[in-house]
């Protein structure tokens, strides 16, 4: 009985899906499997094990498994990446073997014959036994091997169209093998949720490393990609249109791509490095991204104020915090959440980052001279109800937002400062007049992001018997248990403990008092202070909640966070 068939038996499929997954033309257990794994009709571990029982073959967890290494040394590469075989140790003279097709035996008895030993076969995964591949042999080592060469992939797709200035080093970058190596770290990028891919010339060769949920990974590469090193950062250049023949000046780049039919941007910066060009590639997947001001993570309170921040007919509201803690994430789901056919909203960005429907963006060009503060002066001739800018980052841009918020319009924009009460000092040392400050911010929001707890196997404690930091908030704590990630993690999480990641806020309203101490050009320590006596929530104290809800971690919150012992009251 075929896959299909025995899935339909099951009862994981019905006659209906049946009938869509074999009408996608698949042939074999595995395209029968993938195909239905891909509509949504079944998991793919499930499909694997009612295949199993039938065929007589044990399904297996590859993430708890100890892979024999001499063994992986001596396994035919070809089967490895050819037939997506991998061996995992020997048994009583027997090889155990994983395998995502139950139905497809000859690979396992070439397998046996040039190992001259029995293969025992064991059913896994199609993505874990690929991740044991790429943790083991490297992250594009199949190409490496020239066994993509003939393979027809569309999983990434250039949307524009590339151009070569003919020379040798961009007739290296077109070839089969690296454009395959391209893509594979591409799409594992993509497929690994990550945010920044980090490409970077060593003395002792290039190294690889995503940031997944804001850490970063280092990739296993097999040595043999340093001879693909120059025609791989050619390739990327000339996909962002880059000059290759520029390697003394940095430059900065953009590629859309498709990525298993889902829009993808790449912001690419190139920067000359010692032992050659360093590259980081910002990942912007449109096709996973939400903008839902209440699903950022905000408790009730923090959420109420800050709903009737975003409607206040004018002022200044400013998201504070370092690069990648959210902002951009928080101003969309802001102006999304206000955007009306009423209400006329202007945003000018460097870079347009998503583009938002009903809403007017402008890219700036400061090489032509469209800077931020040139660009706003512009907007009010528009008659906007709403404008974002999309950084404060000198006088004039500032004074411009300043004279906005006087004439009438709301303005929100973001500040690098590591607290919300730095933003009015911050502003002031640009030289803004300290009462002009005073009178026309709102409000500052700092944020940052936390990795959320895996929910499938974080592990449970009770703070009592560890030695919590000095300022834990036990009279916040209801003596339910605290959580820790797991060491090792499990399938859910990619043996990380964590998936995802979860705001956490300070919103600091600029109050009588608050105006009263920025008008008096006093410190940011002062307002804090002031703030915190009226019931403000620092970064800290909103982590040590979502610690305490099971969310995250005391690790998360410790890396994250500042200790604000040192306030009053604390």
């Amino acid at each position: 009985m075929e896959a299909g068939q025995l899935l339909l038996k099951s009862g994981l499929l019905n006659n209906a899906q049946l009938m869509s997954v074999r009408d996608s033309n698949g042939s074999g257990a595995s395209s029968v499997i993938e195909r239905a794994v891909e509509l949504g009709f079944v998991r793919e571990d499930d499909a694997l094990k009612t295949i199993g029982k039938e065929v007589g073959l044990e399904f297996v967890d590859l993430a708890q498994e100890v892979v024999d290494l001499e063994l992986l040394e001596q396994f035919p590469q070809k089967l490895i990446y050819r037939q997506n075989l991998f061996p995992i140790k020997r048994d009583h003279g027997s090889i155990v073997v994983a395998t995502a097709d139950p139905f497809d035996l000859y690979p396992l008895d070439e397998a046996g014959e040039q190992m001259g030993a029995h293969i025992h076969p064991v059913l896994a995964e199609k993505r874990e036994i690929a991740k044991l591949i790429k943790e083991h042999l490297g992250v594009g080592s199949e190409t490496i091997e020239g066994l993509l060469e003939a393979r027809s992939d569309d999983d990434v797709q250039l949307l524009d169209d590339i151009e070569t200035d003919g020379s040798e080093l961009s007739e290296m970058a077109q070839e089969a093998s690296v454009v395959n190596l391209v893509n594979e770290i591409l799409l594992e990028a993509v497929e690994s949720k990550a945010s920044d891919v980090h490409i970077e010339s060593r003395g002792s060769g290039l190294a690889i490393r995503y940031r997944i949920d804001g850490i970063l990974h280092a990739q296993p590469v097999p040595p043999e990609i340093n001879q693909f090193q120059a025609a791989i950062i050619s390739r990327l250049k000339i996909m962002s249109r880059l000059n290759i023949a520029e390697k003394r000046l940095p430059q900065d780049g953009r590629i859309k791509l498709k990525v298993k039919g889902r829009e993808i941007d790449v912001r690419l910066s190139v920067i000359p490095m010692i032992h050659g060009e360093g590259l980081v590639m910002r990942i912007l997947d449109k096709g996973t991204m939400t903008f839902d001001l209440r699903g950022l993570g905000m408790s009730q309170r923090t959420y109420d104020v800050f709903k009737k921040l975003i409607r206040l007919p004018y002022g200044i509201l400013l998201v504070t915090g370092p690069t990648g803690s959210g902002k951009t994430t928080t101003l969309y789901s802001s102006l999304l959440e206000i955007n009306s056919p009423e209400t006329k909203i202007i945003t000018t960005e460097d870079p347009v980052e998503y583009q938002l429907d009903g809403i007017n963006q402008i890219q700036v060009h400061p090489k032509i001279g469209l800077t931020f503060s040139a660009s706003l002066r512009s907007i009010l001739r528009h008659d906007p109800d709403v404008v974002l800018v999309g950084e404060i980052r000198d006088f004039e841009t500032a004074e411009n937002a300043i004279q906005a918020s006087l004439t009438g319009h709301m303005v929100f924009s973001t500040l690098h400062t590591n607290d919300a009460a730095s933003a009015y000092t911050r502003m002031v040392d640009m030289g803004v007049e300290p009462y002009l400050v005073a009178s026309t911010v709102e409000a500052v929001m700092a944020q940052r992001l936390v990795r959320r707890l895996c929910s499938s196997c974080k592990i449970e404690y009770d703070p009592k018997s560890r030695d919590m930091p000095s300022d834990f908030p036990w009279d916040e704590y209801n003596d339910e248990p605290l959580f820790d990630p797991n060491p090792s993690g499990c399938r859910e999480c990619r043996g990380v403990g964590y998936s995802g990641r979860m705001g956490v806020y300070e919103l600091l309203v600029t109050t009588d008092d608050i105006r009263e101490l920025a008008t008096q050009r006093k410190s940011a320590w002062d307002m804090k202070q002031a703030a915190v006596k009226q019931e403000m929530k620092t970064l800290r104290d909103d982590a040590w909640l979502k610690a305490i809800a099971g969310g995250t971690s005391l690790q998360e919150v410790t890396r994250l966070t500042k200790s604000d012992s040192g306030l009053a009251g604390y």
